[in-house]
């Protein structure tokens, strides 16, 4: 390595040379640890592909104030359902109605 009374001494266009040099082997180090984090990301990323997919569900609550707002019983509770619930009413009382004749 080069000691900053030896830099001192070198001539402009060494040192020009010397900054060509350190930077493409820079950009060559950084291309290098570039590809071995994307290779290593890939290795991690196999197993999300690998998931299983759930089929779509069904709503099976629906918000009689707004019939667009609809729950499929799943996850967390919608704001309009726990309102609802916490001023006495029951979620049965929101199960969507099946058509006659269907399942």
């Amino acid at each position: 390595m080069m000691k900053r009374t030896e830099l001192d001494q070198t001539s402009t266009d060494e040192l020009w040379s010397l900054h060509v040099e350190v930077s493409d082997l820079l950009q060559q180090r950084i291309r290098e640890e570039k590809l071995k984090l994307e290779q290593r990301l890939k290795l991690l990323e196999a197993p999300a592909s690998g998931r299983r997919r759930y089929p779509p569900v069904s709503a099976k609550y629906r918000n009689p104030d707004q019939p667009f707002e609809t729950w499929s019983g799943r996850g967390r509770q919608p704001r309009w359902l726990a309102t609802q619930l916490h001023a006495g009413k029951r979620v049965e009382d929101f199960r969507i109605k099946k058509a006659a004749g269907g399942r």
